[in-house]
């Protein structure tokens, strides 16, 4: 079997959310719940935060998880998103990359499991990435993207869109590297639940999210008092 590890990368600077990924989250932190989620995943082999904040370093070292220090360019907002992954795949020793960004807390371990056993078996496809089904009236540019707005369908029968979402991508290191992005020239996708896609960006999305792993995570566990 490949090496694969796991990367999660962490900017200090977030700008929407200040400090999204380290901040208290449900009685813990975005970071911390995601390297514990991680290390339960069969066919992880490594755990690499990527990062420029000290603070998230220390996490790392107290949950016993490999860290890279990033240079400050690629924690800019000058770096673009190509150098980014560029720039992972080239510190990141291994021959499997898996990106799991600590703004989808909700992905499974048996998704991410699945989707190791997956991409081991596919020949056909260099990358696999979860994808969200968008079922929305679409417009760009003053027009309908995805429907006809005089023979306009029902909402369940618009068109099957896939919208990245980026909860848990695996890609060989090589392709990464060549590609200068996760998302392959074949990729494949697989579909999360609503629950799982849910992305954490803006302040609404973290106070929702928070509640819901309130109550999706910590109450069925009976970690609350």
């Amino acid at each position: 079997m490949k090496k694969i590890t796991a990367v999660i990368p962490i900017r200090k600077g977030s700008q929407r959310v200040i400090n999204k990924n380290l901040r208290p989250f449900a009685g813990s932190d975005l970071l911390t719940i995601k390297i514990n989620n991680l290390k339960k995943v069969k066919g992880i082999d490594d755990i690499v935060v990527n990062t420029d904040s000290e603070d998230a370093i220390e996490i790392a070292i107290n949950l016993g998880v490999n860290f890279h220090r990033r240079e400050d360019y690629y924690a800019s907002s000058e770096c673009t998103g190509s150098d980014f992954f560029e720039h992972l795949g080239n510190v990141t020793e291994t021959e499997i990359f898996a990106y799991c960004p600590v703004t989808s807390p909700f992905v499974k371990i048996e998704t991410m499991e699945e989707a190791i056993k997956d991409f081991y078996n596919d020949v056909n496809h260099d990358c696999l990435s979860t994808v969200s089904v968008v079922k929305e009236f679409l417009w760009l540019d003053g027009k309908a993207v995805n429907y006809d707005p005089e023979n306009a369908p029902n909402s369940q029968n618009l068109p099957n869109i896939e919208a990245l979402n980026f909860g848990f991508t695996l890609v060989r290191r090589e392709d990464l590297i060549k590609n200068r992005n996760i998302i392959g020239k074949k990729p494949k996708f697989t579909k999360t639940t609503d629950i799982e896609s849910i992305d954490i960006d803006t302040p609404l999305d973290f106070f929702v999210a928070e509640q819901i792993y309130i109550k999706t995570v910590l109450e069925t566990k009976g970690l609350l008092d």
